[in-house]
């Protein structure tokens, strides 16, 4: 499994271009995530591929998982990497992190069971009153383009997400149906200033976005019947 990650990635995202993407999110980051998490979280980043988010977030303490070995070559040497999958985040500490990440990976997911799993490991490593933050193709609005990956499985919207998380025990406090444009493939202008206008200028996401941003919650206080 590890092997063909390794090699769909790496021919994946040397088309999409590395470079590009890691100057996406630095602005993505400076511009929007680092405001929404605050500086002084502890963060992980949740099948953290190549590192674009982790890397340039500001957080107190940072760390990523995935199951792609890769990964771990391309992250800062600051941030602790643990190669594991999300539904079994073996060596990650229960209530060890203030915020959870996650962008363009639930989808991959291979059923709504594995996502049942996934939420569960989340709720265990976040502290009372962390916060889950998913970021992903929203399928009401990308549904042509949504099954052009070969390893899209779980199709998921705005509100099923939010259901979803619901009945795991989270609060939602955010769902933004359409966020950021659904792939970096494209030839959309990507300077650093048109990503801080577009970011900025909330009436253009209706317009161009095709990606969910949805917030949730862990209850301070856990339910005694």
């Amino acid at each position: 499994m590890a092997e063909n990650l390794q090699a769909l990635y790496q021919t994946r995202f040397i088309e999409t271009g590395r470079e590009k993407r890691q100057r996406v999110w630095k602005t993505l980051c400076s511009s929007f995530f680092d405001k929404l998490i605050g500086e002084h979280q502890d963060v992980l980043d949740m099948a953290c591929g190549y590192g674009e988010f982790i890397n340039n977030v500001a957080a107190r303490k940072r760390y990523g998982t995935d199951v792609n070995p890769d990964s771990a070559r391309h992250l800062h040497p600051d941030i602790q990497f643990f190669q594991v999958p999300s539904g079994a985040m073996t060596g990650v500490s229960d209530q060890s992190v203030d915020v959870v990440f996650t962008s363009n990976f639930l989808e991959h997911l291979p059923s709504k069971e594995a996502c049942d799993a996934t939420f569960a490991e989340v709720l265990r490593v976040l502290r009372p009153g962390g916060r889950f933050i998913a970021l992903g193709p929203n399928i009401r609005y990308a549904h042509k383009e949504y099954w052009d990956f070969y390893d899209h499985h779980l199709p998921l919207s705005h509100l099923s997400l939010a259901e979803g998380l619901r009945g795991s025990g989270f609060n939602i406090i955010r769902n933004v149906p359409r966020f950021l444009p659904y792939s970096m493939k494209s030839n959309t202008p990507s300077t650093n200033f048109l990503i801080k206008i577009y970011v900025k200028f909330r009436l253009l996401w209706p317009i161009f976005g095709k990606q969910f941003l949805v917030v949730a919650e862990k209850p301070e206080l856990t339910r005694s019947w």
